[in-house]
């Protein structure tokens, strides 16, 4: 088994947070993110590589760091083909199972991945399966697991889940779902960086936002909640 991580251009991400955190930190929150899940992938001893791809030259170096394999595209060209793209790469390679996670989950864990991985392997070899990790919302994909890669087109966007789930059904499937702090939560909202600041974990992207202004956040999260603009 492989396991994709597809990352967009840095200063590109996390568009939602940007009228809290400038171009430059939220790419350095994008590096600390990702930095994050290389460090829990690279413990997990059912994996036999990372392919790491991003059009970002930092993702890149971050992920050689790791001993990830680099599929450098030019431009962003979306999650969906460039997660294809991966999948079809290792399927014509011999790869059987592909695990794609997300870049930005930064409670992710060693053990919850073993754990996934575990879950998806309880289907007998050869079978067609796919599992998945959901986000805290129940709705996007976070995580899954698909064997052989080719099993399911990507659906990722609103709804993620539904999506893959009825791909799955359509090829004769029962998906399988697994819940796990780490793997449900992501950051999108300033509510989850307050969410992350009061968390014990002393991961990268924790260390990262010790540094920064809290009582910003605070005010944007009100405001968030508030609907103000």
């Amino acid at each position: 088994m492989w396991a994709i991580v597809p990352v967009k251009r840095l200063a590109e991400a996390k568009q939602r947070l940007s009228a809290l955190l400038s171009t430059e930190q939220r790419a350095a929150l994008g590096l600390a993110m990702l930095e994050d899940v290389l460090a829990a992938l690279s413990g997990v001893a059912a994996l036999d590589g990372i392919l790491l791809v991003s059009p970002d030259p930092r993702a890149h170096a971050l992920g050689r760091r790791y001993g990830a394999r680099i599929l450098a595209e030019a431009e962003n060209h979306g999650l969906n083909p460039a997660v294809q793209r991966a999948a079809a790469l290792l399927q014509a390679e011999g790869v059987a199972q592909i695990l794609v996670l997300h870049g930005d989950l930064p409670l992710v864990t060693e053990q919850e991945i073993s754990r996934l991985i575990a879950a998806h392997r309880l289907t007998p070899a050869l079978t067609p399966a796919l599992t998945i990790a959901p986000d805290a919302q129940g709705r996007g994909t976070n995580a899954m697991i698909c064997s052989p890669p080719d099993l399911v087109d990507f659906h990722y966007g609103p709804d993620s889940v539904r999506a893959h789930c009825a791909a799955a059904e359509q090829a004769g499937v029962v998906p399988t779902l697994l819940r796990a702090e780490g793997l449900g939560f992501d950051i999108d909202e300033v509510g989850d960086l307050l969410a992350l600041t009061a968390h014990p974990a002393t991961t990268c992207t924790r260390k990262w936002l010790s540094g920064q202004p809290l009582a910003a956040m605070q005010a944007a999260c009100t405001q968030e909640k508030a609907g103000v603009s």
